[in-house]
This record gives C-alpha cells, structure tokens and sequence, in this order.
C-alpha cells in the first residue's frame, strides 16, 4: 500500500563535509522537495548542508520548519532567518519534535548530531514504537561503512532482522526522490 509522505525531516551535517557532491546533493533534494510539494524539517540552521537544503527547499515552494535548542542557538549556530523556527529546551524534545511534524526521514551526510538521530529512529524501529521509513541518500557512498557495520552487527546476532527496519537507499538525488514518491 503506497503511503502519502507529506513532510519529511532532513538529517544532516551542520557543515559542508570534504566533498563538493554533498553540498551539490543536498541543494538538489532541496529542491524536489519543494517541485514535489514535501514539506521540510530540519534542525534550523543556516550553516553547511542544513542551511543549503533548506533554502533550496524554500526556493521550491517547500514549507521549511527549523527545530532549534536554545542552547544550539545561543552557542553554536545561526538560525535560518527565512524558515518558520521552533525552539525547544534540549536536543532530546528536538528529536521528539521534529519525529512528530515528519511522516518520514531523509539521511544525508552528517556527523555524530545525524548519526544520533537517525540510530534513535532505527532504535523506535527495532522495538516497535515506529514504522516511519528512513531514506539515505549515499551521496559518494558516504553510507557505505555504516550500511556494512549494520550487516556486521546482524552477522554477530545483535540485530535479528535487517530488514525488520524501513530503510532505502538511493545514490543521487533523483534516485531517492523517486523511492521517497513511490513508498
């Protein structure tokens, strides 16, 4: 049964990462995003591949929804000026609230901010709190070694059933975008 994916949070790095691509990939989901009417959530900030799939996505005529901390704001990093910013008191009700405005997650490349979000959606798979899917996008198959220690984890039996979890993966943008459109 296809399922109407409406909003989508976007977990990725607050920086640029070493390669141009994830910078390039992360503009084009921004965009089919917003061609293909999928509103956006993100951790709100204006800086690396946070800020540029959100402006593409508002380019695009996606609604973008930044979920900030106030320690996040006052510390680390400006807040996109241009999306509508909810802030809430730490990174766990962040969490909680971009996984209540999202029908399902987009994973790009990140650091330990994304890694901790997207193993958080994959522990609710694991015992049935979620069925959300995740969708990564293996921009540069950045994805590659976490894809081979979940295939590792299961092969040493601390994880059943691979595909118990609602994960796909695309290699480009447009290739994910249509998995994302065809759930």
């Amino acid at each position: 049964m296809k399922q109407s994916l409406n909003s989508m949070a976007v977990y990725c790095g607050h920086q640029y990462g070493t390669d141009p691509k994830f910078a390039q990939d992360a503009k084009k989901i921004g965009e089919l995003l917003g061609k293909n009417k999928i509103n956006m959530v993100f951790g709100g900030g204006d800086v690396g591949l946070m800020g540029t799939v959100a402006t593409a996505a508002l380019e695009n005529g996606a609604h973008v929804v930044g979920v900030s901390t106030h320690n996040v704001i006052e510390k680390q990093e400006p807040v996109h000026k241009d999306v509508e910013i909810m802030v809430v008191e730490g990174v766990n009700e962040r969490k909680q609230k971009m996984y209540d405005l999202s029908d399902g997650f987009i994973i790009l490349p990140g650091g330990i901010g994304t890694l901790n979000e997207l193993t958080d959606i994959m522990t609710m798979q694991q015992i049935g709190e979620s069925k959300k899917p995740l969708f990564f996008l293996n921009t540069s198959k950045f994805w590659g070694p976490f894809g081979r220690l979940f295939v590792h984890m299961q092969q040493c039996g601390f994880i059943e059933d691979i595909h118990d979890y609602n994960i796909h993966v695309g290699n480009t943008p447009e290739e994910l975008m249509k998995i994302i459109i065809n759930y």
